[in-house]
């Protein structure tokens, strides 16, 4: 008996020694495909208005600043104080900053990087609550092959990196129900949460909360538990602290009614409005994993007595209620839900593989994916007719058609392999996009910022505010012309021209015509953008 036991203890080692191995070889294949993902052709493409110029101005003063300003601890955007959001994604940007200079690839990179950290971290939550490794290897491709998360995961904005501490606290909540020393990574990921994003990671910090009521109640009685959450939350406190000691309680209400609001409301159309605007989101941006949407669902329910089950449904249920009950909805708001629905995704295909060889699948996800394979043939036909034609689109749509035609026929015949097709087909049609200059599309939504930010450098005006009859505000140019520019309607435009003595504005073709400026000198132009002064009277 005790010889036997011996062996056995003996092979159960080596065997939990390959796992750790195989585990290994997963995390780092994972990795090194996501940062290839995240990072490459990372500066090719101007700054986006809105989160980047912002982010990336704030940054670049807290870099330029002077030693023992701190600016660091009291961040500012155009010379105004900044306490829109505590300033993590900042620090990291401006270290970046120091070290390499300033540039769209290191504006980019630090999210980029723990955009691409999430991957890994997906797959070891999914070690950690499915029984089947391909469970957590397809909830991690699905993961990195959503179009969302390659996107907002690459561009500099805040919300990247709060997924990546989104899943370092998640994963530190499903380890603490077997050891209690991981709590204390609990509450530093909460921490960091918190001081990335603010009030609004009470959301977040809820999800693992009720979880745990469902789950493991204990936890929420346990002494260690709350203690490393309170040692976490303790950099964010005293971040608060500082800035009410500093301005006031006008901090506390940014915080909670959200500064940026009246920059993105102009931006925001009614339609946003909806309740059920993230619900279209998902509908515009999941596929093809939104294919097997419905029996994930009947999968997730028929085991929701499961501990991945209830992770699921708690994360998925409560994060959308909360963020659609919100008056203001942008896309990049729903960006920490793709985690759980890889998750829920993974966990039904992985059933795939028990399956004997040559089994039928379900008939929607054979027609769906014949559906997707004539409307990326379509759109690949399309952008080759124009003149030019846009090769770059035409590529990535012929290989989304290639990929989809090929799991098509596949999962007609019951092949598995169809899985494995999908994978590499929508890694390869996403490194596609990210090589091209389409991956950020919102660009060509108005004029190119660069040109028009060059030709304002380049005169060097004496003042730092120019007024401008372009309608909405451009962070990104304010960024790149080191300038605050104003969008101002026609009667201020008058009104600031009749009674400043040096104004300086940036105006296009119509608005000159409109409105007719007296002693008018054209300093500079670019893309169709003048920028214009009052012609100095000559004694």
């Amino acid at each position: 008996m005790q010889q036997g036991s011996f062996i056995w203890g003996h092979r159960e080692k080596q065997h939990r020694a390959v796992e750790k191995w195989i585990d290994r070889v997963w995390i780092l294949v994972l990795l090194l495909a996501a940062v290839l993902l995240f990072s490459i052709n990372l500066g090719s493409l101007p700054l986006r208005d809105w989160d980047e110029g912002t982010i990336a101005q704030v940054s670049r003063e807290i870099w330029n600043a002077p030693a023992g300003s701190l600016r660091w601890l009291y961040p500012t955007l155009g010379g105004e104080p900044y306490y829109n959001k505590p300033p993590l994604a900042h620090w990291l940007i401006a270290g970046t900053y120091a070290v390499v200079g300033v540039n769209e690839w290191t504006t980019r990179l630090p999210g980029a990087i723990l955009t691409a950290l999430s991957v890994p971290l997906l797959y070891c939550i999914g070690r950690e609550i499915f029984r089947q490794r391909w469970a957590a290897v397809y909830s991690a491709l699905i993961y990195l092959t959503m179009l969302p998360v390659v996107r907002y995961g690459r561009l500099a904005m805040s919300d990247g990196v709060l997924v990546c501490f989104l899943l370092v606290m998640m994963l530190c909540v499903l380890r603490s129900r077997r050891d209690l020393r991981y709590c204390l990574g609990v509450g530093i990921s909460f921490g960091l949460i918190c001081l990335t994003q603010g009030f609004f990671g009470i959301f977040l910090g809820a999800i693992a909360m009720i979880f745990l009521f469902w789950d493991t109640p204990r936890l929420l009685t346990s002494y260690y538990f709350w203690t490393g959450i309170l040692i976490g939350i303790l950099p964010t406190v005293a971040w608060y602290v500082a800035q009410i000691s500093h301005y006031g309680y006008a901090v506390v209400k940014v915080g909670l009614q959200n500064q940026s609001r009246s920059q993105v409301d102009t931006f925001i159309i009614t339609s946003y409005q909806v309740p059920w605007y993230y619900m279209i989101e998902l509908l515009k941006w999941t596929w093809p994993w939104l294919l097997f949407l419905p029996q994930t669902w009947r999968y997730v329910w028929e085991n929701r007595n499961l501990s991945w089950a209830k992770l699921i449904q708690v994360w998925c249920g409560f994060y959308l209620v909360s963020i659609s009950l919100l008056d203001t909805k942008l896309p990049w708001y729903i960006l920490p839900i793709y985690p759980a629905l890889a998750l829920a995704f993974g966990a039904l295909l992985a059933e795939t593989e028990n399956l004997p060889l040559l089994s039928s699948y379900p008939r929607s996800w054979v027609v769906g994916l014949s559906v997707l394979a004539v409307l990326a043939s379509a759109s690949s036909m399309y952008f080759s007719w124009g003149i030019p034609p846009k090769t770059d689109l035409q590529l990535i749509f012929a290989a989304v058609a290639i990929t989809m035609i090929l799991a098509a026929i596949l999962a007609e015949r019951g092949d598995g392999q169809f899985l494995k097709i999908l994978f590499w087909g929508s890694y390869i049609a996403l490194f596609l996009l990210v090589k091209s200059n389409y991956w950020a599309w919102e660009l060509s939504e108005a004029y190119p910022v660069k040109p028009v930010a060059t030709m304002i450098a380049r005169v060097n005006p004496a003042v730092k505010k120019i007024y401008t009859s372009f309608p909405h505000h451009r962070s990104s140019l304010d960024f790149y012309s080191d300038r605050t520019i104003i969008p101002a309607k026609a009667d201020e435009l008058q009104y600031y021209w009749q009674y400043s003595s040096k104004p300086y504005f940036l105006l296009n073709a119509a608005a000159l015509n409109n409105l007719q400026l007296e002693s008018m000198k054209i300093i500079d132009q670019a893309e169709g953008w003048k920028l214009v002064t009052k012609e100095t009277p000559r004694l």
